[in-house]
């Protein structure tokens, strides 16, 4: 299992900023997703580019499996 980090930031005008550390996929948001509900309303979301990886297991499995059928 890899480690992840939620790194949050709250503005002076309260806007509260998430970002996920080391995650990859669906991981992200599954990862926050308690904390935004307890935090209220979600107003936007941007996905970074880490969003559309694949996890490192998954790769490795696929490579694995590759590598088989040579």
């Amino acid at each position: 299992m890899q480690y992840r980090q939620i790194q949050i930031t709250i503005a002076k005008d309260g806007t509260i900023t998430e970002r996920v550390i080391n995650g990859v996929g669906n991981s992200c948001t599954e990862l926050t997703a308690g904390l935004e509900k307890a935090l209220g309303e979600v107003r936007s979301q941007e996905l970074l580019p880490e969003y559309n990886q694949q996890p490192i297991e998954n790769q490795e499995d696929e490579n694995l499996w590759q590598n088989q059928n040579i």
